[in-house]
This record gives structure tokens, sequence and C-alpha cells, in this order.
């Protein structure tokens, strides 16, 4: 009786190492309730927790962590699907949402928008940007926010008869920067509206506005300390930030092309 308990029980243990190795073949990594976790599966996981590590810190990745979370998303998805979640109205919407957008990030990678930004471009983008900004300043400035015009221009007649900048700012300015005697600090005429700009402009150093200027409901009087070339950021510092603007000009370009073959309708 012995004897025959042990054969069958080499039986069973033969026959259950049999369906394991047909379960795990070369290409499986584990198995959940029959279902194979590929050898794919592990790979493209490893490389997403590799992915987040940064360079130069990656410790070696525990093959079992791997193995865990994977089996552990199995035995989830499994229940979800015990559950019938994939047929979840809310869960169907999100899934076709998804799937449009992965289908628009796989029309624009694939596009030729797409493709590498050469350094003949860059270069190219680098020094029309430089031309064009080869005359910018910037401007070392003090103001003083007032609400009304008539303030404005008594305050600006104290001036030109010799009153201190710094302490009018601090005692009439409606702005914050009134504590520290008016300071904006350099600004570059890029960072400023035409108005301001303009009136800028026209300051020598160490003068200040003869004329309140109107931004938006308010009136400023504007102190001008130094001014100063402002000087172009080097290429090799913003090559990655061109190639990005070229890139999304390219996909604007892509999509404004395919607008314009489309029969748009709008209500």
């Amino acid at each position: 009786m012995n004897k025959l308990a042990l054969s069958v029980a080499s039986i069973l243990l033969a026959t259950l190492f049999t369906h394991s190795a047909f379960a795990l073949d070369s290409k499986s990594v584990a198995a959940v309730n029959g279902k194979k976790i590929s050898q794919k599966q592990y790979e493209t996981l490893l490389r997403q927790v590799q992915a987040k590590t940064q360079p130069g810190k990656q410790a070696p990745v525990n093959r079992q962590v791997i193995l865990d979370e994977l089996i552990n998303r199995e035995v989830l998805f499994q229940e979800a699907k015990k559950k019938k979640l994939d047929k979840d109205k809310q869960v169907l919407a999100i899934l076709k949402q998804q799937k449009r957008n992965l289908l628009i990030q796989k029309l624009l990678s694939d596009s030729p928008a797409a493709k590498p930004v050469s350094e003949k471009e860059l270069k190219a983008f680098y020094d029309k940007q430089v031309a064009a900004a080869s005359d910018a300043k910037e401007y070392k400035l003090r103001h003083i926010l007032l609400k009304n015009e008539a303030t404005a221009k008594k305050l600006i007649k104290k001036l030109n008869d010799g009153a201190n900048f710094e302490e009018l700012a601090k005692n009439e300015s409606k702005d914050p920067s009134g504590k520290n005697g008016g300071q904006l600090g350099w600004l570059a005429t890029v960072q400023m509206s035409p108005a301001l700009a303009d009136a800028v402009k026209k300051l020598k150093k160490g003068t200040v506005s003869q004329k309140p200027v109107k931004l938006g409901d308010d009136f400023h009087i504007f102190k001008l300390e130094d001014s100063r070339k402002r000087e172009a950021p080097k290429f090799e510092d913003t090559k990655k930030q061109i190639s990005s603007i070229i890139q999304r000009q390219r996909i604007q370009k892509y999509i404004t092309k395919l607008r314009n073959k489309a029969k748009i309708e709008i209500k």
C-alpha cells in the first residue's frame, strides 16, 4: 500500500513539474492561475523602475521586487476581471479617451515633425534670435505707483525741485516696492509692456519721468538708475531649449496643415 501511494505521488509530482515547465517556458518569468507573465513584461517594468532613478545613482535592482510587483498587478487584474470591472461604463470611457491620446501621441511621434533637430537648425534659430535682440538692453529702475494723475504730476514737480526719490516712494507709492524705495531691479525690454518700454527708453541715467506713465488703471513715475546691454546666452547653454521650441513649432505647423485639409464645423 505504501509502495502504491509512493508510486501515485511520484506520478502526480512528475505531472506537476511537467505542467510547471510548460507554463514557465523560456519566455515567461512567472504565472498566476495559469496566466503567464512574460520576460518582456519583466524587462519593461525594469526599465520603468530604472528610468525613475537619477543617472549615476542607480543601485542594482532586486529581481524579486520586480517579480513581486508583476505578480501583484496580475492578481489585482484578474480580480478586477472577475468582478467585471472591464465592463464598467466609467472605465470604458476612460479607456476610450486613453486610446485616443495614445493614437495621437503615436501619430505625432511618427510624423515628420518629430524628426531630430539638426545642429544647423539649432544654430540658425540661435543666430536669428541673437540678431533680433542685438539692441536689447536691461534697465535698473525705481518707481512710484499712484492712483491718480494729479498726484503723480505734483510728485514729479517735487522731484524736479530736488526731493529724494526713495523717500517719496516710501511715503507715497501704493506698490509694495515702496518700502524699498520703489526698487524694481534690472528689467529687460522684453519683460516690459510696449508703453513701459517706450517710457523707459526716453530716460537718461539718473533722470525721472517728466510725465506720469499710465499702465492699466495706475500712474507711475520711473527713475532710471542704470542701463546695460543684455548679453546673449551661450549657444551650448540654449540648445535644449531651442530644440523644444523648434519641435513645438513643427507640431503646430503639422496640426495646422491637417486642419486646413479638414472640414471643420463649429456651432
